[in-house]
């Protein structure tokens, strides 16, 4: 078996109750988030970035006006049911065309939610509609019920000037950039906020950052006004999921500390509770920790990375870390001592 459902073979069957989770973000990072902590909670919402340009999404969205439906399609496959006819159904939404006509490039889930955005004039009834048509774990959302399009301030992006300062916009040129990074922002400035997207994080019980592209998928949430007050001010505590690995072009030479600081500077008044990390991915178990506890949160030290050889999360083992963490338990004999100290 390949693709998608086979990371999903023998998996646990989520558990019939569970804490209220928020996971927000985009592209593979939420995927391999949401395919966790559907073994946790069945009381799951994606809220997923809305700023693709590229592809099929780029496509769609350029030629139909709808949102990019790329990162929502990976999220409703993500919790696609285990059954059969959910795994039938998170094939088929994954499934892309070959060829050179015009389908080509095109994921079949990506027409779907096209289509139905369409024929229902409502994009979130047709995320609604589609993660009933795969049984899915949760529910999909996008943070703003309209296309949104990256701007970053990146360092270096001229060959000639090296220190220069260049405007880069959208999320696949952000995403490729040769120069690092400094901060980005919307267009438009202060977008609408999906309302059910900041419904379900003000009454969730935990809210989940990451893992994912930091620039492109991760801190854009952060970005819309009505969400970071929701972000900000919601009860839940926040946990905070750090990449295994620096990001060509996006986040190319980043520390783990580097992702931390990045998120303070564009978020300083979110409030964060934990911090997960993969214990071989940390460099600097010590300065993380002086980062981590200079933004009043715990550190967790987990292994969670797929152990391939590729910066890639284990469902199965990020699954075991959020447990452990939802549950205030700190995982017996991992990690550093300072690591394990809770809050």
């Amino acid at each position: 078996m390949s693709g998608p459902a086979a990371g999903r073979a023998g998996r646990a069957q989520p558990p019939s109750d569970g804490p209220r989770v928020v996971a927000l973000g985009g592209g593979h990072g939420l995927a391999a988030s949401l395919q966790a902590l559907r073994q946790v909670t069945p009381h799951l919402t994606a809220v997923v970035t809305v700023a693709d340009d590229g592809g099929s999404s780029g496509r769609l969205r350029d030629e139909l006006g709808v949102l990019p439906p790329g990162d929502l399609r990976m999220a409703l496959a993500a919790l696609a049911g285990e059954d059969d006819w959910g795994r039938t159904w998170e094939a088929l939404l994954q499934h892309r065309f070959a060829g050179d006509g015009p389908l080509a490039g095109h994921a079949v889930g990506n027409l779907v939610l096209a289509g139905l955005t369409g024929s229902t004039g409502d994009a979130i009834r047709a995320l609604d509609l589609t993660a009933s048509l795969v049984g899915a774990v949760g529910r999909v959302l996008p943070m703003s019920c309209v296309p949104l399009e990256i701007v970053a301030e990146v360092i270096g992006a001229d060959a000639s000037n090296p220190m220069g300062l260049r405007q880069v916009v959208g999320q696949v040129a952000v995403a490729t950039t040769r120069g690092a990074v400094a901060a980005v922002s919307l267009r438009p400035v202060d977008p609408p906020a999906c309302a059910e997207s900041v419904a379900a994080v003000r009454r969730a019980d935990w809210v989940v950052l990451g893992p994912g592209s930091w620039f492109t998928s991760v801190l854009p949430h952060l970005l819309v006004p009505d969400l970071r007050a929701a972000l900000v001010e919601t009860s839940a505590r926040t946990l905070v999921c750090l990449n295994l690995a620096e990001q060509a072009g996006e986040t190319a030479g980043f520390s783990p500390e580097a992702h931390l600081e990045v998120l303070a500077a564009h978020a300083p008044e979110l409030v964060l509770d934990v911090v997960l990390a993969d214990e071989q991915a940390v460099v600097d178990p010590h300065g993380l920790m002086a980062v981590v506890r200079a933004a009043g949160a715990r550190l967790v030290l987990a292994p969670v990375a797929r152990g391939d050889g590729t910066p890639r999360h284990h469902p199965d083992r990020l699954a075991e870390a959020f447990a452990l963490v939802f549950g205030e338990h700190p995982p017996a004999g991992r990690g550093t001592p300072e690591a394990q100290a809770w809050r």
